[in-house]
């Protein structure tokens, strides 16, 4: 946790795992997924179901400093449009099978390695690689390679984007290494696939467990609406955080809205 220096960190979740994170004068966009509401078929009988529109178009985006990509394999996290974004952005964080399969600047992170973006003005923000495990353990054969970020630097906050990860166990690897975190973000919505017994990203109850083993100051949930895989949205992450006596760190956001945290 940042305790040395004031700081502050806005989001802007645009729906599903999308947002901007504009911190220390760079603005940052989560897994771009930009198309209209449409049904995308996956397998045999499967499809996966967009069910809202994005906030904003990327055209509406304004200038983004970098893409923190947390896996391309999965059309809820990276769809036809926001490919498309992706051939256009100055710089893309994600994994190597991803950055094998993307054309663009693309940087490859490996876990627990980082890259320091340039801020404006002078010094960097830090970005770390984080493991993440889109499943029960052993589930890695079928959902593939999924990456979860820490930003860090003087003045500011340290800020967690989960991804789709389903793992407390990572989580508190990741606590050990960099907790008390100041701002969690955390990937929601208890999603299910007939392919894997289990759930792919993190349930209420464990966004709760989560935000304990972090010492989370603020946890801002995404990727627990506009698509319907979630098992769980925003009400049963109200209720789970209020059951806990956490209901004063968590800022729940719509599509389209957005929060300013500061320290202090």
């Amino acid at each position: 946790m940042n305790d040395t220096s004031t700081w502050a960190i806005d989001v802007h979740a645009l729906g599903g795992p999308t947002s901007v994170i504009e911190v220390a004068g760079l603005r940052l966009l989560t897994d771009p997924a930009f198309d209209e509401p449409r049904e995308y078929p996956i397998g045999p009988g499967r499809v996966l179901v967009k069910t809202a529109p994005t906030a904003l178009s990327p055209a509406q985006l304004g200038r983004i400093d970098a893409v923190l990509l947390t896996h391309d394999q999965h059309v809820d996290n990276l769809d036809v449009s926001g490919r498309a974004y992706l051939a256009e952005a100055p710089l893309v964080l994600t994994t190597a099978s991803a950055a094998g399969r993307l054309p663009g600047a693309i940087t490859a992170v490996a876990p627990w390695e980082h890259v320091d973006l340039p801020r404006p003005g002078g010094g960097t923000v830090r970005v770390t690689r984080v493991p993440a495990l889109h499943g029960p353990e052993g589930s890695e054969p079928v959902v593939g390679e999924v990456a979860g970020f820490v930003l860090t630097g003087d003045g500011v906050p340290t800020t967690y984007v989960s991804g789709d990860n389903a793992s407390l166990r990572i989580v508190r690897e990741i606590a050990e290494r960099f907790g008390p975190v100041d701002v969690a973000i955390l990937f929601a919505g208890a999603a299910r696939t007939a392919l894997v017994d289990g759930f792919l990203t993190l349930t209420s109850a464990d966004a709760v467990e989560a935000a304990e083993i972090l010492q989370a100051g603020r946890v801002v949930p995404l990727h627990y609406d506009s698509w319907a895989h979630f098992t769980e949205g925003g009400d049963d992450l109200r209720e789970a955080f209020t059951r806990a006596g956490l209901a004063g760190r968590l800022i729940l956001l719509a599509p389209g809205e957005s929060t300013s945290i500061t320290s202090g």
